[in-house]
Parts: C-alpha cells; structure tokens; sequence
C-alpha cells in the first residue's frame, strides 16, 4: 500500500458509524470520523485548562481512531462479559491494521497512534478523557433530540435511556478537566431525559 492508498483507506472512517449508538437504536449515527473531529475541538477548547500541549492534543485526536479505518468500531460496553470483542484480541486487530495503514505514512502517525494507546503522557491521559467526554456530550446532544427509541426492547434491558455510555466513561477519566467536563454534562443528560 502507498501513501494515497493508505489516505484512501484511513477516509473509511467518514462512513463507519459509532457501532455504541447503533446498538442503542440511535437514528443516523455519528461516523468514526466525525467523533474524532469532537475530540479534536473538544482538546482545542481544554488543552490549555489541562496543561497540556494543544498541537501535541490535536495530532493525537486526530490519529486516535484511525486502526477502526480496517478494523471498525468496536463499542466498549459498561458490562465486561457483554464485550463484543475480546479487550486482548482488539488491541491485536487494532495494531496489526496499524501495521498496514501507518506503514506507508510518516513515521508521526505511527508513533502519535502508540503514545495514545500506551496513556503514558499527560496528553494522551488527556485526549483519552476527551474521546469520553465526546461519547458523553454526544449522548446529550442525542438525548436532546429524541434521536432513539428508549423502549426499543432488549438494547434498555441493563441501562436506561443513554445511560451506558456514562456508566462505561466515568470509571476511566484520568484528568481534572474531564471529570469536571462529565459532571457537567451528566448533569444536563440527566435534566433532559
């Protein structure tokens, strides 16, 4: 694969629908590009509050995502054996289509990918909570619109309404900014149910 096959591959992102908001019935889902886009102005707007490198957030928002080009998105779910795939073989999938779509690009995109999955910079700690706080305003911004059916059988089973999404993202924020940024919009999430 060359570089512009490679492009050509990664822009499957603007057609893969955010597979959580499927399983939750939500009508037109985002795309895996358009939450990556929400995390990349969500860093623009907090990087500065959060101490961190506001180019460094961005590169990172941008190839956050980019293995579910090849491998799709695979939805966390809030209860472990409910998991669609395996934590061990994701990460597999992820990095192996890595190795296919960062091979033919800069050597940044490989390495940007591996800061962010490795959560070892207080940058990558950051974009990692704004990949939740995206989900998060997301929901609200769904909820809002009445965009799905909450008696829509099985998928409300455990969670209510959008409730899943908060319950899979508030365990796993890491910074100041992201935690205040959940208590906000679970707030207002919970005012427009």
């Amino acid at each position: 694969m060359d570089t512009v096959d490679a492009l050509a591959a990664a822009f499957a992102l603007k057609d893969e629908r955010r597979t959580g908001w499927q399983l939750r019935g939500v009508d037109d889902p985002e795309s895996v590009a358009g939450h990556a886009w929400g995390v990349a102005l969500l860093c623009l707007q907090y990087a500065d509050e959060a101490g961190v490198d506001e180019a460094c957030a961005l590169r990172l928002a941008v190839v956050h995502d980019l293995a579910e080009a090849e491998t799709g998105d695979v939805a966390t779910r809030a209860d472990a054996d409910d998991q669609r795939v395996d934590g061990e073989e994701k990460v597999r999938r992820e990095r192996a289509a890595m190795d296919d779509l960062a091979a033919p690009l800069s050597d940044d995109v490989r390495a940007l990918w591996e800061e962010y999955e490795a959560r070892e910079t207080p940058a990558a700690r950051f974009v990692k909570d704004m990949d939740l706080i995206d989900m998060c305003l997301q929901a609200l911004v769904y909820e809002r619109a009445d965009r799905y059916a909450a008696d829509d059988g099985e998928r409300f089973n455990e969670y209510d309404d959008l409730d899943e999404f908060f319950a899979t993202a508030e365990p796993r924020l890491r910074t100041d900014v992201g935690e205040r940024l959940y208590a906000t919009i679970r707030a207002r999430y919970e005012d427009a149910k």
